[in-house]
């Protein structure tokens, strides 16, 4: 009996058309790795390049790898990196709802019309049958067993209520598919399976939603990775078997990872615990710098900005093309990374930095005393992600402990007989000092060294070794003690000299 068409030409009718639509479709399975993140920065310039619509849709059928609050991480990512949607599950469009099983039910209803069509079937092989099939070959393809069910065998199973899936019909013959990247690609579709469409439960592949769900949503691109490549003639096929106009595909090459453990470069994977963009910004880096070093992973401004390196969200949106994207693999290199949130960090404004700064500088340092802002304003251009702040500034609470050698320093020409006469010719003049600013330690310290006839290094060194109980600090010895207060650097003076008397 042939179905009721009128709710499919209603579908049909909700469409979106005559405009850029480009989708980001990512399964709430864990955080975003820098792949993911990719994608969806691809995604969303191709759309505000073209002046389009950029839509979120969750694709949650794969119910056992769901994570609990994964969507809202999602959520959190987009934002934070500065990719914004104008429809989704939580902002809503005319063609939701934008969660996949939240459309459970319009699935079953395209697969049925593809077994009207003869186009997909019904299988209801069981689990062990199909264990069976791969016992000797996992890469064995389904045998169409079910094929061959005569209808009234087929009823007799559903009257039964044996459980079924939905097979898409393979045909003969060979399948040609084009690429904005690769160009065209074709396929002996004898090295095709009859993949499963529906499955038992009512919900449908990976596989098959994308199809439906992209071309309800008047998808026009797709973009994703080049891993899907063997996938796409399936994609094709269903196009077809629907009699639906196939998107743009747009396939990215793979990120590769150049291993600092061990040296060799491979394939980036959360398997392998390669860092996710959540596990970037807990190291200390900058959302903007990781977009616009993840842009560059496989795309390449062309013309007049062909050498530029850095970009602000506004500048990637008009520079970006599908021209541009690489048919060969990238490196995430960290070194490069680096870099990248370095140059990043120096560029902020000073206040925006201390905001950044502020919680690695408590980590730290947790003696409220010390002025947060005045800490980072000596870290600015000394760090290259904000992860090595707390290792810099952890003598501000307590100095470690140091041995008399710290106070040599041949550039400086200083050792401990000299750096002791320093800090005895320092003490009286900083404790009667009424101006303990950095200007007024500062005149106060060089006025001293010029009385004294030594280099204002001689006199300086011993002076940050005493208050820091390091050789490498953020700063020296006049904003070390400026931030420290007069109190405190006096008595880390006193400890200073009687360990060199």
């Amino acid at each position: 009996m042939d179905m009721d068409k009128s709710w499919f030409d209603g579908m049909e009718a909700r469409i979106p058309r005559g405009e850029v639509r480009t989708r980001f479709a990512p399964s709430p399975t864990g955080y975003m790795h820098v792949g993911n993140l990719r994608t969806a920065l691809y995604t969303y310039l191709l759309a505000r390049h073209e002046g389009g619509r950029f839509i979120l849709r969750i694709e949650d059928t794969d119910q056992g790898r769901l994570v609990a609050d994964a969507v809202d991480v999602i959520y959190a990512t987009m934002r934070r990196c500065g990719l914004d949607w104008d429809e989704g599950p939580d902002v809503g469009g005319p063609v939701g709802p934008y969660i996949q099983t939240e459309r459970r039910a319009l699935y079953k209803n395209y697969a049925e019309l593809l077994v009207e069509k003869g186009l997909a079937y019904r299988c209801f092989c069981t689990e062990e049958r199909l264990a069976e099939l791969h016992r000797d070959d996992p890469n064995a393809k389904y045998d169409r067993r079910c094929l061959s069910l005569t209808p009234e065998e087929i009823q007799a199973k559903l009257d039964a209520g044996e459980p079924y899936v939905i097979r898409q019909r393979i045909p003969e013959g060979c399948t040609t598919f084009h690429d904005a990247v690769y160009g065209d690609i074709t396929v002996d579709n004898a090295e095709l399976d009859d993949q499963i469409l529906l499955k038992s439960d009512g919900l449908p592949t990976y596989n098959f939603a994308n199809v439906v769900d992209d071309h309800l949503m008047g998808i026009t691109h797709v973009v994703r990775g080049a891993e899907y490549l063997p996938s796409a003639p399936k994609y094709n096929l269903l196009y077809q078997a629907f009699g639906w106009e196939i998107p743009t595909y747009v396939h990215c090459a793979s990120v590769m990872f150049n291993d600092p453990a061990t040296g060799t470069v491979r394939k980036m994977s959360k398997r392998h615990g390669d860092p996710s963009y959540q596990d970037l910004v807990s190291q200390g880096y900058l959302s903007q710098a990781v977009v616009n070093y993840v842009a560059l992973l496989g795309w390449a401004p062309h013309g007049d900005i062909a050498e530029q390196e850095f970009f602000t969200m506004e500048q990637l949106i008009k520079a970006f093309e599908i021209g541009g994207i690489s048919k060969s693999p990238s490196a995430f290199d960290m070194d490069k990374l680096n870099y990248f949130n370095a140059t990043y960090l120096r560029e902020l404004p000073p206040e925006e930095f201390a905001r950044e700064a502020e919680p690695w500088i408590r980590r730290a340092v947790k003696n409220e005393r010390y002025d947060a802002a005045a800490i980072a304003a000596l870290l600015q251009a000394r760090c290259e992600k904000l992860s090595d702040i707390p290792e810099k500034v952890d003598f501000f609470d307590a100095p470690p402990e140091y041995g008399a050698d710290l106070f040599t320093n041949k550039k400086s020409k200083t050792n401990p007989e000299v750096s002791l006469e320093m800090l005895k010719q320092a003490y009286p003049v900083l404790a009667g000092l009424a101006d303990w600013s950095q200007e007024g330690i500062h005149g106060a310290l060089v006025e001293l060294a010029e009385r004294l006839g030594v280099k204002n290094a001689t006199l300086m060194w011993p002076l940050r070794i005493a208050a820091a109980g390091k050789a490498v600090t953020p700063g020296g010895a006049v904003e070390i003690c400026g931030i420290l207060g007069k109190e405190e650097t006096l008595r880390r003076m006193e400890r200073g000299m009687a360990k060199l008397q």
